[in-house]
């Protein structure tokens, strides 16, 4: 039987089809017919039938003679090659470096800065290129070890997850000649002969040599009137535009929405740091030999803030709409300031750590967020937040909420001040500490006993033992 695509085809074409290949088609050939092979052979040899055996390629035609198939193998030897040449690239030698995953509230990120260039060498999973987000910067790591190929994506793109940015080659096949392009293409330009260097100097008109007329001359001899000075700015060399960076970017829309949408007011106290700094001079060796990690003043005022809050759930609370959330965790976002930007890591249900943990947690997130090695999770959520701005040296500030919290607590520098204690006046080392919370949710008395709790047990560490 002939294979069923040529029977398609012929039947496609059956105005122009030759009576016996039709008859060839439904059946095998009649034994008794020796011109049927005549007549196929005769077709074939002409031309009409190459074109069949063309589209069939290497299948076989059964009913021709044996020295007509030498015929067919010629006649599609050439469009054989052609095609196989085609698909000849697909070696396997090239892989992509595509933009990873980045988060379920992540759509899209910008191409910040490629860390290699083409013609590098890059090992398995080693960062060729950082993309920044609205909330971290992510790496893109190689998928395979080879020299990098071609850059396909420029620095600051908008690019999305899957997308490709790089091609790299495992062999490093074809990296030279495109290095070697580069370097003609980089050469200087020739430098022009002495003949083309020379200017022609024309001679000055009649009309350019003219004197002056007497209007002229008269306009030179009066006094030119003072003009008004226009204010000298500095040069524009002087001054750098780059772009802001989506995590700032980020940081401005969220704050600039805090004080679109909260009512904010802020409430503040002063607290005597002497029970809790002596508290860490007694245990800090104590304690770095039996956690392996120094003991701090931020897990003392993270254990206040838990009480704090147990004591007032509201500030635990956030409005959603026409309703009250209120959550029956604790989780603490601690604001760390980094070369990029503001990133605020959340401790996990931070009621259920001791000093230990949260100083272990402390350390490791702040870690992760000066490397930028921070993943989205670590601070995803948080229903109360921690800025310690007195490690930089503030005195006093307001702190604007995170949202969609309600309230954030602001730590300050610790500074020796007069104060009466039991009737004299002696140096205390004090902190001011601020309450910045949404009034639409939080009335100003659970404020301020939110506060004074964090006074109490900031003063009196004793009281997280006895609870009271």
């Amino acid at each position: 039987m002939w294979p069923t695509f040529i029977r398609r085809k012929l039947a496609a074409t059956a105005s122009s089809t030759p009576l016996v290949l039709k008859q060839a088609l439904q059946g095998h050939p009649p034994a008794n017919s020796p011109s049927y092979a005549t007549k196929a052979k005769r077709l074939l040899l002409l031309g009409r039938g190459s074109n069949i055996v063309n589209s069939a390629g290497r299948q076989g035609c059964p009913g021709y003679p044996a020295h007509v198939k030498h015929i067919r193998d010629v006649q599609v030897s050439f469009s054989l090659s052609k095609w196989t040449r085609l698909y000849s690239s697909g070696n396997g030698d090239l892989a992509d470096a595509v933009v990873p995953f980045m988060g379920e509230s992540i759509s899209d990120g910008t191409l910040a800065k490629f860390l290699k260039k083409p013609g590098d060498h890059v090992e398995v999973d080693e960062p060729i290129a950082q993309i920044e987000t609205d909330k971290v910067t992510i790496d893109v790591n190689s998928p395979e070890a080879g020299i990098i190929q071609e850059l396909v994506a420029k620095e600051g793109d908008v690019v999305q997850p899957g997308i490709k940015i790089a091609v790299i080659s495992k062999s490093g096949e074809g990296v030279a000649h495109s290095a070697a392009s580069e370097k003609e293409t980089s050469k200087p330009p020739p430098e022009s002969s002495p003949v083309e260097k020379k200017t022609v100097t024309e001679p000055s008109s009649p009309k350019a040599s003219s004197c002056p007329s007497s209007a002229t001359d008269a306009q030179a001899a009066q006094p030119s009137k003072p003009s008004v000075k226009e204010p000298q700015l500095p040069p524009k060399e002087r001054e750098r535009r780059v772009p802001m960076t989506r995590l700032r970017k980020r940081v401005a829309t969220r704050l600039k929405d805090a004080q679109n949408t909260f009512a904010m007011l802020t409430t503040f106290n002063e607290v005597d740091m002497t029970n809790l700094m002596n508290l860490h001079a007694d245990y800090k060796d104590a304690f770095f030999e039996r956690h392996g990690v120094k003991l701090g003043l931020m897990s003392g005022f993270v254990k206040a803030a838990v009480s704090a809050l147990q004591h007032q759930p509201v500030i635990n609370g956030v409005i959603d709409g026409d309703d009250i959330i209120y959550r029956d965790y604790i989780d603490i976002s601690i604001a760390v300031g980094t070369s990029k930007g503001l990133v605020v890591p959340v401790l996990r249900n931070a009621d259920k750590l001791n000093f230990a943990d949260i100083e272990k947690q402390i350390n490791m997130l702040a870690k992760k967020a000066n490397d930028g090695t921070i993943s989205i999770d670590e601070m995803a959520g948080g229903t109360f937040t921690i800025s310690n701005g007195g490690v930089y040296g503030s005195l006093l500030s307001t702190p604007i909420i995170n949202p969609p919290q309600s309230a954030i607590l602001g730590m300050h520098s610790i500074v020796n001040r007069p104060m009466v204690v039991g009737g004299e006046v002696v140096p205390r080392p004090m902190m001011y500490i601020a309450l910045t919370y949404d009034h639409r949710l939080i009335d100003g008395r659970e404020a301020v006993f939110f506060l004074r709790r964090i006074k109490d047990v900031v003063e009196d560490p004793r009281r997280l033992l006895i609870d009271v």
